[in-house]
């Protein structure tokens, strides 16, 4: 635990109200901006914000958080949030994602994240970036369901688990990435010092990496495939692996991160072994969690290498792979 405290210390600071999380930190950078202009102005103050910032010691007129929603609100009508890049306006029709106005299917205390993370403070969205053929969430991540829930409200609902003893407030779906102008909307009226999780496929856009900056503190992401191929056939996504490399390395320089791999059945050396890999060479501040829990579900029994579920063996081929690869691992 020593080492896995070490590699999280930011989120645990937070727990122990040594640090102040990202989102609070972040309505206290000023920025002056107008919602008159552009939107390439608007990024430009943007990432000089988040380049160089200072943190005031009250809050200011106008932040660098209030200029995220600015940029999410007009991202929103123009959908850019994945990198499907659906172009619709979200007040008029959803994307790819089936996501329009931001539906909650459930939020609860979960207890079945991992140690570190429990008791978390699950919020699961509807819809998804992606449309995987074994989804164990097809329910809610390929069919529309849950509810509009006002913004003020959920505040109120985080911050009664909050009271229950949540250790964080975890963002998930289907994906929350179509639900990201929501959530700010959500933060914008919270002032709870609480970590915030990006629980994600990582099939975000840049801007939406470069919004997720300054809020998210640990990043749940989600690492499915070692190659193109795979992404396209079981999920139906196009440059599986350049992006979510991408975001993986955006995220790990942004924030503390734990990644979970689910094995699958005969996927171990086209997927897992290679995942292994990239993330031995390139993220070596990364906590990963190997999952044994795949079971055929949704449209898997018309995939014959996925109709069964994950063997021990396969499972422990690649625990004892990242092993010797010296990843760390939850």
């Amino acid at each position: 635990m020593t080492n896995i405290r070490f590699l999280l210390q930011n989120y645990f600071d937070i727990l122990e109200e040594n640090k102040s999380s990202k989102y609070l930190n972040c309505k206290n950078i000023p920025v002056t901006f107008n919602s008159s202009d552009k939107t390439s102005d608007l990024w430009i103050k943007h990432n000089e914000a988040t380049q160089e910032y200072k943190i005031n010691d009250i809050e200011p007129k106008k932040s660098l958080f209030d200029l995220k929603l600015e940029l999410a609100s007009r991202i929103y009508k123009t959908c850019c949030f994945c990198e499907r890049r659906c172009g619709v306006d979200r007040n008029k029709q959803s994307g790819n994602c089936s996501v329009k106005k931001s539906l909650v299917s459930s939020e609860f205390l979960h207890l079945g994240e991992e140690r570190v993370l429990v008791p978390s403070h699950t919020i699961f969205f509807s819809g998804c970036t992606f449309h995987c053929v074994f989804c164990q969430n097809w329910d809610i991540s390929q069919v529309t369901s849950g509810r509009y829930i006002k913004p003020k409200s959920l505040v109120e609902i985080i911050q009664k688990r909050n009271m229950q003893d949540a250790k964080n407030v975890n963002w998930v779906g289907g994906d929350p990435t179509p639900n990201l102008l929501y959530i700010l909307n959500v933060l914008k009226l919270l002032d709870l010092n609480t970590p915030q999780i990006w629980n994600s496929n990582m099939y975000c856009s840049t801007e939406t990496m470069d919004l997720l900056d300054n809020i998210i503190d640990l990043y749940l992401t989600d690492f499915k495939y070692g190659n193109d191929d795979c992404a396209k056939r079981l999920s139906k996504v196009e440059n599986y692996l350049k992006i979510v490399k991408r975001n993986h390395k955006i995220a790990h320089e942004n924030g503390v991160m734990i990644i979970r791999h689910l094995v699958m059945p005969n996927h171990v050396e086209c997927c897992s072994k290679p995942i292994m890999d990239w993330i031995s060479n390139n993220l070596p501040n990364a906590i990963v969690n190997i999952m044994a829990q795949y079971r055929p579900e949704y449209k898997a029994y018309d995939f014959d290498e996925i109709s069964n579920s994950v063997s021990i063996d396969e499972f422990l081929q690649v625990k004892e792979y990242a092993d010797r690869l010296d990843i760390n691992q939850i």
